[in-house]
């Protein structure tokens, strides 16, 4: 089964921290484990993937490059 969000907020190892920093720690156990067997393309796919629909949401277009496009 699945991690949810709120298991990562009552992660044993964050449990007494302030509630700011347990969600960004939350976030960064959350995003650890779902990155942990990839490789670096795969990741550099993740994060992209991540803005893009980040960006689709709030509605912005922005213009990519491919960098081994331009550097064959």
């Amino acid at each position: 089964m699945a991690k949810t969000f709120d298991d990562y907020l009552n992660d044993p190892r964050i449990k007494d921290a302030p509630m700011g920093l347990r969600i960004t720690h939350a976030m960064r156990f959350k995003v650890q484990d779902e990155t942990q067997d990839m490789t670096a393309a795969e990741q550099t796919l993740y994060y992209n993937k991540g803005a893009q629909d980040t960006f689709f949401r709030l509605g912005i277009a922005p213009k990519y490059t491919d960098p081994a496009a331009e550097n064959p």
